[in-house]
């Protein structure tokens, strides 16, 4: 755990990012930005051959900021997995859509874990970061990885931290949003919290599955109270009140309320 540490603090250790969407993109920039190099993973190759030309294919993220990274030689993508080895830690940013049946699909994660799995070796972290449900990272992703004969916690690291990205909010960038980190073993939260901590602030919390949890309750508080304003505009259009008007005027409490707003229309 040590020597992972060390490399952290001395800016060494090689970061891995699955996934260039609008969580993972933002995450390597950040990285990069620090002084770690990050290798950029995504099957999709004409997003690793615009990011290696350094051109950016997010609306809210600027091409310069991709260049800046390249030119710094701090950020590589490729759509060769089978570089999984070369990083010490792989932060997992990946979609998880829901089935037919309401499901979680967790067919993305599960390819990318064994592609890691086939090239992990001792002195890594591995860190999920896609929404998903408590359990996943210990239930489903861990016995995966011991296969490779590996030891958690003393010979590989896995976490969970779950992304709390807002794409276009140019009020809460990645690096302002604090970020929940939960470990399979104390060790394994004490080097994700190490790694994180190099570019955000860290909520350490007691296991994956509190950090999973976190991410369930974020969510359902957020689709609960947008559902609800919803139904409240109905009801007060019926009722000839101006919703809007109604939303502001609550908004002055100073506590107890937080304002979510319909969809217009």
């Amino acid at each position: 755990m040590q020597n992972f540490i060390q490399k952290i603090e001395d800016k060494s250790c090689v970061v891995g990012v699955i996934g260039m969407g609008y969580v993972g993109l933002p995450l390597a920039l950040v990285f990069s930005r620090a002084g770690f190099k990050v290798i950029g993973f995504d099957n999709d190759e004409s997003k690793v051959d615009l990011l290696n030309s350094g051109q950016s294919y997010i609306k809210h993220i600027s091409s310069e900021e991709v260049t800046s990274a390249r030119n710094n030689a701090f950020l590589e993508a490729t759509a060769d997995f089978r570089r999984l080895g070369e990083p010490d830690a792989i932060l997992i940013c990946l979609p998880t859509p829901l089935t037919i049946q309401r499901e979680p699909d967790l067919t993305y994660i599960n390819n990318a874990v064994s592609a890691i799995s086939a090239c992990l070796r001792s002195g890594q972290l591995i860190v999920l970061e896609s929404t998903t449900y408590p359990g996943t990272t210990d239930e489903v992703i861990l016995p995966v990885l011991l296969k490779s004969g590996l030891t958690v916690g003393k010979d590989f690291f896995l976490a969970y931290s779950p992304e709390r990205e807002d794409p276009g909010n140019p009020k809460f960038k990645t690096e302002v949003i604090p970020k929940v980190v939960g470990g399979t073993t104390d060790a394994c939260l004490q080097v994700a919290k190490t790694l994180y901590g190099k570019v955000v602030k860290v909520v350490p919390v007691s296991s994956t599955r509190t950090a999973e949890a976190t991410k369930l309750l974020e969510n359902i508080y957020r689709s609960v109270n947008i559902a609800m304003i919803n139904e409240m505009k109905i009801l007060f259009d019926k009722m000839d009140i101006d919703v809007w008007e109604v939303i502001a005027a609550s908004s002055t409490k100073p506590f107890g309320f937080q304002p979510f707003y319909p969809v217009r229309g």
